[in-house]
């Protein structure tokens, strides 16, 4: 702090005493008083009967400040800057020395010349105290009953009517100001900080516990501040010990407090219940536990030495032989030995106090199989939670024959046949299924997705019938078609493609609702597998160091996945990978031009690094090549007779006749085989009928044999006698209107049907809804097998080698021992 001039007065003043208020200075003069401005003008003057001994200014608005005089003669007054007329507040008998008033004006302290401190009341002029040995005094201005005096070379620090507390300090008193005292010594004033600790354990010895807040507030330790806490708890002050508490920041007995006060105003007023919480909290649990059985809740005493795990001192408050609470401490006792890591023991506890269920929890995280199905054996089947809990810790303790005995027991058949599903315990599953057939979903469904998962699809497929969703069946097939796409498994995500379309032509016989979208997908389906089938191939040839396919296949394969691909491209089939092998076999046949056209293509795709090379030799040595194709390869229509490019804008149909290619599922030729419609009014069964059925006799160097075999359908076509020379009426229905862009049907009439020989026939026997499909051979030297489960064609040499090679058939995977459909 730095003082600085405010005013400066040219004028000699003789005083004894001065003090100084807001606009003025007081000077004392003998017997005057005189008020002066701070420009020396005098504006008020007071003449005293006696000597003026002690001036102090008491605070006031400014310009307007009360003033106590003490005079010679034992006279008090109280004088205002801007009022002529002093008030006598008292007159004593001997002469003052010092003087002070409290902070509320009610009580006021004089120091008279026998170095005597006295208190009195203003009001009633009645002196309150009196104490020895003072030569100042001043009031506390932040407590009302709280004054200190100086004498004699110590420091009297007094409250209320307590005995003084004295501590060395030299010099006069001239402020109290909360835990702050203010010294003059010769000439400097030091600010001397003093606990209040003292006088705040002298109000608490009396229980005046917020007297005792009061001073605390003026400056003590925190370990006064929970002393004064605790003595407030235990003396039934929540308001005060709350607010001590917080000052210690202590949660624990906010928490108590808060749960008393609420208590109170739900209507309780046990106070001993009260201080026996309190003391249970301290842990005078001996305490405690004589005020709760005094005020007749032994049950809380019980409860507290459970808590303690302290169960001898709990027996002494069992009430006479009451089960409940034998159980309760027995339980306690149990928690306690199961704390302590004494599990054994906690779970005989539990037994003997009928907590089966956590004697089960005990068992069943120690993995004690043995104890967990004696529990359940003594167990009565109505206590159905602890037997539910056993079976479960059983189930997961990997004896499953324990569990099955324990939900028989239950009789709980639902949860047995889930036990049976959850551990594949198959057989025992569909004897429970066959007994109940209600369960029947909940068995085959998950069996269904477990042979699924296990690659046995077909099994899967029944299984799925067995429980009637079908709708699963094709969700879990799409998710595996999906799985093979990205894997790029692409022969078996041709299989699966096919076993959808299958699963989507049940779905549509069997709900006539959604015949229409199943067929859609049945198609998209099938087509989708045509074309899987056809790219393995294709992909294997690029990504394996070599092939196994002749270069004519090949050759063959991507022309009709050229031909066959929508715009969209299904996923992971890859264009450049076509038209690269594509390019590549018709350079290597001779098929030059479309070599040409497959590498003009490619430039327009984006090529991976790995064949931009490739691409870039064959794209330059291609122009060395003529601009023709090999006259050998271009495909023959066998209804027209007409030869098509290789590269065809209309697809895999004839360009003439637009009759569709059939093709070889191995080779990819052009099988020559016509189909053919019937007439409106003509059902498949009479077609049959009709045709010619009978099978020829085999002669001794004939290979019509393989006829009888029942796993396919194999074409031998032998030239007799008498077919040479006549005309067949099936040929004569192969004509067309040339020049036409519609497709025009090959339409059977019954003559026609009844001309023919079964052996010219293949027959596609689709289920219902869909209609059979009839095909015609025009070369009877040539052989060709059907697959009788997917409907496929192959040359029959191709196919006989194929299964024996893979034991099945190529494309959808029925074996050969399989019994036809």
């Amino acid at each position: 702090m730095h003082y600085r001039v405010k005013e400066k007065i040219i004028k000699k003043f003789e005083c004894n005493l001065l003090v100084v208020c807001a606009n003025h200075i007081i000077l004392c003069q003998e017997k005057r008083l005189q008020c002066l401005s701070f420009s020396g003008v005098k504006e008020r003057e007071w003449q005293m009967e006696s000597l003026i001994r002690y001036i102090k200014v008491i605070g006031g608005p400014p310009g307007r400040e009360g003033l106590l005089v003490g005079l010679k003669n034992g006279q008090i007054l109280k004088i205002f800057v801007d009022n002529l007329f002093a008030i006598v507040l008292l007159k004593q008998a001997t002469a003052v020395r010092c003087l002070d008033m409290s902070a509320s004006r009610k009580k006021l302290a004089v120091v008279d010349e026998n170095d005597t401190c006295l208190v009195y009341d203003i009001d009633t002029k009645e002196l309150l105290f009196q104490e020895p040995n003072a030569n100042s005094v001043a009031w506390n201005t932040q407590c009302e009953d709280m004054l200190c005096f100086s004498g004699g070379g110590y420091l009297n620090i007094k409250a209320s009517t307590f005995p003084v507390h004295r501590q060395k300090l030299q010099g006069f008193v001239v402020g109290y100001n909360g835990s702050k005292i203010f010294c003059l010594h010769v000439f400097s004033i030091s600010a001397v900080e003093v606990p209040q600790s003292a006088p705040m354990y002298q109000y608490l010895d009396r229980k005046l516990f917020k007297e005792a807040y009061q001073i605390a507030c003026l400056g003590v330790t925190d370990t006064d501040w929970r002393e004064l806490a605790m003595e407030a708890l235990e003396g039934l002050d929540f308001e005060t010990a709350k607010k001590a508490f917080i000052r210690v920041q202590d949660l624990r007995y906010l928490e108590l407090i808060s749960s008393i006060e609420e208590r109170k105003k739900r209507g309780e007023t046990n106070n001993d219940l009260f201080l026996a919480d309190v003391f249970s909290y301290q842990g005078k649990f001996h305490e405690a536990a004589k005020l709760y059985k005094r005020s007749g809740h032994e049950n809380l005493a019980l409860e507290m030495y459970t808590d303690l795990c302290m169960f001898e001192y709990a027996k002494d408050f069992l009430g006479s032989g009451d089960p409940k609470e034998t159980k309760m401490l027995i339980t306690k006792q149990a928690d306690w030995a199961r704390n302590i890591k004494e599990p054994k023991a906690a779970v005989e506890m539990y037994i003997s106090a009928g907590e089966h269920v956590k004697a089960i929890e005990i068992c069943g995280d120690h993995g004690w199989v043995d104890m967990l199905i004696d529990i359940a054996r003594k167990l009565d089947k109505a206590e159905r939670e602890p037997l539910l809990l056993c079976a479960t810790y059983l189930k997961k303790l990997d004896s499953p024959g324990y569990a099955a005995e324990t939900y028989l027991k239950m009789g709980d058949l639902k949860s047995l046949v889930q036990l049976h599903v959850e551990t594949q315990r198959w057989d025992e599953a569909f004897a429970l299924g066959e007994k109940h057939p209600e369960f029947k979903d909940d068995i085959y469904m998950p069996y269904a997705q477990w042979l699924a998962e296990n690659d046995r699809f077909e099994e899967a497929q029944k299984a799925f019938h067995k429980a009637g969703r079908q709708r699963e069946a094709v969700q879990v097939l799409e998710q595996l078609t999906n799985n093979a796409v990205a894997e790029s498994r692409f022969n078996d995500a041709a299989y699966y493609y096919w076993m959808l379309s299958m699963q989507c032509l049940d779905i549509a016989q069997a709900d006539p609702a959604q015949k229409d979208t199943m067929l859609g997908k049945f198609y998209h389906f099938q087509r989708l597998a045509e074309l899987y089938h056809g790219y393995h191939a294709i992909h294997r040839h690029t990504e394996d160091p070599f092939s196994v396919h002749r270069p004519e296949t090949l050759f063959n394969i991507s022309r009709f996945l050229l031909h066959s691909l929508p715009k969209d491209t299904p996923s992971g089939i890859s264009k450049v990978k076509i038209l690269f092998t594509l390019a590549k076999q018709s350079k290597a046949l001779g098929a030059y031009r479309l070599a040409r056209h497959a590498y003009d293509k490619l430039r327009g795709l984006y090529i991976p690094a790995r064949f931009q090379k490739s691409i870039e030799l064959g794209t330059l040595t291609i122009r060395a090549k003529p601009f023709h194709d090999s006259e050998e390869l271009v495909p023959l229509c066998y209804r027209c007779s007409t030869n098509n490019p290789l590269l065809n804008n209309l697809g895999n149909v004839c360009i003439n006749c637009r009759q569709p290619f059939i093709f070889s599922a191995s080779s990819y030729d052009v099988l020559h085989l016509v189909e053919f419609y019937l007439e409106e009014g003509i059902t498949d069964e009479e077609a049959i009928s009709l045709i010619d059925l009978e099978v020829l006799r085999p002669k001794r160097d004939d290979r019509q044999l393989e006829i009888a075999n029942n796993s396919s359908q194999i074409l031998r076509l032998v030239e007799t006698k008498d077919s040479i020379g006549d005309e067949d009426p099936f040929t004569a229905k192969l004509s067309f209107e040339q020049g036409g862009s519609e497709f025009v049907p090959v339409v059977v009439s019954r003559l026609v049907l009844r001309s023919m020989s079964r052996r010219d026939v293949l027959i596609k026997r689709w289920p219902p809804p869909l209609r059979w499909q009839y095909f015609r051979s025009l070369l009877p030297d040539a052989s060709i097998t059907m697959c009788p489960s997917c409907f496929q064609m192959f040359h029959s040499e191709d196919y006989e080698l194929l299964v024996l090679q893979h034991g099945c058939c190529p494309y959808c995977r029925r074996c050969k021992d399989d019994p036809g459909p």
